[in-house]
């Protein structure tokens, strides 16, 4: 009996299988007319995996760590839809997916925008997408920059709007957008910390404008911004970013100087020093980064990133000065394969914070650093 059972089963299982794969088969998602409509398509998935070891030392912490972790896990999605249309669509996957609840969206959802060519010299972009910030520290992707600084650190980059660019010439482009200045109403972020003179206004806007300059055939290249965020009624951040860039065959020196006075702070950096009640008015952040890259062959690149940032507090009055950080970052790429972009790293990161006597007085401040060294890869990878 058992044995005419398990007969009967052998034979059937693949007539129960066939039936399975003619039913996969039968109406195909992408159909034989349409497999030319791929070549208009891209898909990228992005990872940066790391193996961490770090101390961290002053004020009142000590500890060490070891850890794996997974830096940046992004999947994107871009499609020439038509001849002037064009769709962009990122998600990263090590971000928080709950939805915001100004924009409808989870913050894991990065882009998604369409781009529409009115013109060759005249876009219009729609959509979730990157603010026109300058300088080019915000130009690189996350998964690029293994240790922002300060203001980079804390800023919204991805919100909800409208902008165009124009480029009159090969060698100048200038874009302006207006923007949400956040994704989440602002008692949804601060809740019960919001002083008592601060209102939700009708629109959280932010305007932005930037100039992207070209000179002497590239070797010298600007990415200047300039933007007004209203954060709440009547109160809000002023930020300019001047990026500079110089480039020849195996170096590129890239300089930023930024410039951000918050009159609501949203940085956070100032209302965590005084360590009130309510949300930091009066904030403001000036920063400097600097980026030298050097390849030495097809196989290796070095790195070397160095920062400083300075926090304000009560910038209206006498700029009481708070704290300033430091922070350096040495890296070494080795990129093994000619054909695929995959690098392995291995680099030092620093970050040294310093704060001035007023601060220690009023807030009870210290001196303290982070030390810590990362093996890891990078791998942004085209996979369609």
């Amino acid at each position: 009996m058992i044995k005419s059972f398990l007969i009967s089963a052998l034979l059937l299982i693949p007539l129960l299988g066939l039936s399975q794969v003619n039913d996969t088969l039968a109406e195909p998602l992408i159909s034989i007319e349409k497999k030319s409509l791929l070549k208009n398509l891209n898909i990228t998935f992005d990872m940066r995996t790391e193996f961490q070891a770090y101390t961290f030392r002053g004020w009142d912490r000590y500890y060490n760590g070891i850890q794996f972790e997974n830096g940046f896990t992004a999947l994107g999605f871009s499609a020439k839809l038509h001849d002037r249309v064009n769709f962009s669509f990122r998600n990263r996957f090590n971000k928080g997916s709950d939805i915001q609840t100004l924009d409808q969206l989870g913050s894991n959802i990065e882009l998604a925008y369409l781009n529409i060519k009115a013109s060759p010299k005249l876009d219009f972009i729609i959509g979730k997408t990157y603010a026109f910030y300058g300088g080019y520290e915000y130009e690189f992707k996350a998964l690029e920059v293994l240790e922002y600084n300060d203001i980079q650190s804390n800023a919204l980059a991805f919100v909800t709007g409208a902008g165009i660019t124009y480029q009159p010439s090969v060698d100048h482009k200038f874009g302006f957008q207006i923007l949400n200045s956040r994704t989440m109403l602002y008692d949804d972020i601060y809740g019960d910390v919001v002083a008592e003179n601060i209102q939700e206004p009708d629109w959280p806007v932010a305007i932005v404008g930037n100039w992207r300059g070209s000179f002497f055939d590239g070797k010298i290249q600007t990415i200047y911004s300039l933007s007004y965020s209203n954060q709440v009624e009547k109160k809000g951040t002023y930020f300019f970013t001047l990026g500079n860039k110089y480039q020849n065959r195996n170096l590129t020196l890239m300089y930023d100087f930024n410039y951000s006075y918050e009159e609501v702070d949203t940085k956070g950096i100032v209302t965590d020093i005084m360590a009130g009640t309510s949300v930091a008015e009066d904030a403001l952040y000036v920063e400097n980064w600097l980026r030298a890259e050097y390849r030495f062959n097809s196989k290796f690149k070095g790195l070397l990133s160095l920062m400083t940032s300075s926090a304000y507090g009560d910038a209206t009055s006498d700029r009481k000065h708070l704290r300033t950080s430091y922070g350096m970052v040495p890296t070494i790429y080795y990129s093994p394969f000619e054909k695929i972009d995959i690098r392995f790293f291995f680099a030092y990161i620093g970050r040294f914070y310093t704060y001035s006597n007023y601060a220690k007085q009023e807030f009870d401040t210290a001196y303290h650093n982070r030390n810590e060294v990362r093996l890891g890869i990078i791998a942004p990878l085209l996979l369609l």
